[in-house]
């Protein structure tokens, strides 16, 4: 194993993302050069150096060239010019030929991660506060660091075995009879299907652990009768509590002292999709007991996965921008002011919503300290998280749950997965797919995937195609989509039999996949690997990011160019090529390691096993969690 090194700066907050406390060293950090009247870190790269990890963040897998900002933003746009995220997960790795080492940055405030952009030869982490303890990772090779790091943080979630099965989202699901005719449409496409999730519509009123029951009658009958149909229901959770006297998670909130409070000590009031709504503090252990508690309700009723939302927190606008606002109305009342004849109104109008300002707005409770939100705030979904996760170990100790959230931080790998949030139907996200799960899986989060097919926007069949095709291979393997976006449940396209098809090779890799997963988990491993991680010397290695090491015996190369019949293909090694059709439908093809341009039509899947590996495909079982606890293996197929 590597060595791990631990530099303390000023009165660090703890984030309980480090699980192995490492001495405090008082040596000069290793590296970098600190400089305290700026509150920064520098390291100069030589031509060479590559920087890779941030988790979840924008542009490709070496990160080199841009600037990202560590707070977690409720970004809608994930365009290459954006600097932050859902997610903060501060840990780097920067290779060259002269050296190899990894960063955790371990600050739960705002972090500006400067690699290269400002100055390309620079390396610049700059705080807002130098209030942080610094973790040098070295190691023999890049592998060896990630595993060193991954051991100091903590194993990695586990989910369910139902839950690595295919689900079918949509924010519009509005009643339960919706979601009866999901379900019909993919049994009649013969399409397997383990989980319908629920977005905010079949809560009363945006109300958390409330159904509607005009449009979802006696839920937890409809549960056990959908469960009886294979499917499992996975409601979401909000973070805002709506603001509301009678309603019992409100008042026992208000009463018990459980929200985060604004500058006079009154609970903080902001808006989201409630309406006006107050938020959990959940870095005050008894409130995380409290919300964890309340996922029971919905547990009680068959319930056996979430997700949580809105966790950043995200924030239309707070109290301070609802008095702008009564202002506003008040003014067009009274004088007959519009925007057409005021850019006061307007100029007023838009700054209903002012991030930075409502950030700083409130406080939280931290061990009995008044702590600003701003300077703990990339931890306030990792511990929503940690809050139903506790819960559901202190209440359910033999259960394993589905979680995943869309805000993290470093630590909430052990509680949950993640989803990478609101991306749209482009190619080039189906190309940021593939560049973000390796990135995520460095920093622990390795039950993760992104909404296939595009949340935003209106997919086309070819680009659904070639995403499924790689969603084949990510632990979470959603279809989601957006109110008002074209319908994409894959039973509705022309194409519905080659989607079967598609589907139906999930479920045959997955004890495969399953395996990988655990094994990467059990090793502090990655389950998806750039191809430079595993072959060092190679060069042209480290140039590519559109192929990916899954587990310890295959690679794949997706398609993410749309009017593509195939792709070009690098292999570092000699590796057996399988074009899949179906499971049981594939040719074989041994290739030697260098540059090839290989055919793969939209009803194909690139797979290559790597030298002395197999593969084995099992016939696709009724559910996820039967092909994967008793599979019967159709093929093993050895290279």
């Amino acid at each position: 194993m590597g060595t791990v090194k631990r530099y303390s700066y000023g009165n660090p907050i703890e984030t309980d993302a480090v699980v192995k406390k490492v001495a405090a060293s008082d040596d000069d950090i290793k590296y970098f050069n600190l400089n305290e009247a700026e509150r920064s870190l520098s390291y100069r790269m030589t031509e060479d150096t590559k920087v890779f990890g941030l988790g979840e963040t924008v542009r490709g897998i070496n990160k080199r060239g841009w600037v990202y900002n560590s707070f977690n933003t409720d970004e809608t746009h994930h365009e290459e010019g954006k600097k932050s995220l859902y997610a903060s997960e501060n840990f780097i790795l920067v290779k060259n030929a002269k050296e190899r080492f990894g960063v955790f940055v371990d600050t739960p405030g705002k972090v500006t991660f400067d690699i290269g952009y400002t100055e390309y030869d620079l390396l610049k982490i700059s705080f807002e506060d130098l209030d942080t303890d610094v973790y040098v990772v070295d190691g023999d090779s890049m592998k060896d660091i990630v595993r060193s790091f991954r051991e100091i943080i903590g194993a990695s979630y586990i989910p369910p075995e139902w839950a690595f099965g295919f689900g079918q989202s949509r924010w519009g699901y509005k009643s339960a009879d919706d979601i009866r005719a999901v379900e019909k449409g993919y049994k009649d496409a013969y399409i397997p299907l383990d989980m319908i999730y629920l977005d905010i519509d079949y809560m009363d009123g945006y109300r958390d652990f409330t159904i509607n029951e005009e449009t979802f009658p006696d839920f937890e009958a409809f549960v056990g009768k959908m469960k009886d149909k294979g499917i499992h229901l996975v409601p979401i959770i909000d973070a805002g509590v709506k603001k509301e006297n009678g309603y019992s998670v409100c008042d026992e909130g208000i009463e018990k002292d459980y929200f985060c409070k604004d500058e006079d000590g009154n609970p903080l009031t902001a808006v989201v999709w409630p309406g006006p709504v107050h938020f959990p503090d959940f870095l005050k252990e008894s409130t995380r007991k409290w919300f964890g508690d309340k996922y029971s309700k919905l547990v009680d009723m068959g319930i056996e996965g979430f997700w949580n939302d809105m966790n950043e927190p995200a924030i239309f606008y707070t109290d301070k921008g609802c008095r702008i606002a009564d202002g506003m109305l008040s003014d067009v009342k009274e004088k007959g002011i519009t925007l057409g004849n005021c850019d006061s109104f307007k100029e007023a109008a838009e700054s209903l919503s002012d991030i930075g300002r409502d950030y700083r707005s409130f406080y939280h409770d931290v061990n009995g300290k008044k702590i600003r939100h701003d300077k703990v705030h990339n931890l306030y979904g990792y511990n929503m998280t940690r809050s139903a996760a506790e819960a559901f170990k202190r209440n359910y100790p033999d259960k394993r749950f589905l979680l995943f959230s869309r805000s993290s931080y470093i630590g909430m790998h052990r509680y949950g997965g993640v989803w990478t949030g609101d991306n749209a139907s482009w190619w080039s996200h189906l190309a940021l797919n593939i560049a973000q799960m390796p990135s995520l899986n460095m920093c622990g989060f390795l039950f993760c995937g992104s909404d296939l097919g595009g949340f935003n926007d209106d997919t086309t069949e070819d680009l659904m195609l070639r995403w499924i095709a790689f969603g084949i291979f990510t632990p979470l393997m959603r279809d989601h989509s957006a109110l008002g976006t074209r319908n994409q449940e894959l039973y509705r396209f022309k194409s519905k039999e080659v989607f079967a098809d598609l589907i139906r090779l999930r479920y045959a890799l997955l004890p495969y996949i399953y395996s990988e997963f655990v094994k990467a988990v059990e090793n502090n491993d990655m389950y998806f690997k750039p191809l430079c991680f595993e072959y060092e010397d190679d060069r042209r290695a480290y140039e590519i990011e559109d192929e990916l090491l899954v587990g310890e015996s295959i690679m794949v190369a997706p398609i993410c160019r749309q009017n593509t019949t195939g792709r070009n293909v690098y292999l570092p090694e000699t590796m057996k090529m399988l074009r899949f059709r179906a499971y049981d439908d594939y040719d074989e093809e041994v290739l030697e390691a260098g540059d090839y341009y290989v055919r793969a039509g939209l009803n194909e899947v690139l797979v290559f096993i790597r030298p002395g590996k197999s593969l084995v495909i099992a016939k696709p079982g009724v559910s996820a969690e039967k092909t994967i606890k008793t599979p019967e293996i159709f093929k093993n197929i050895v290279f």
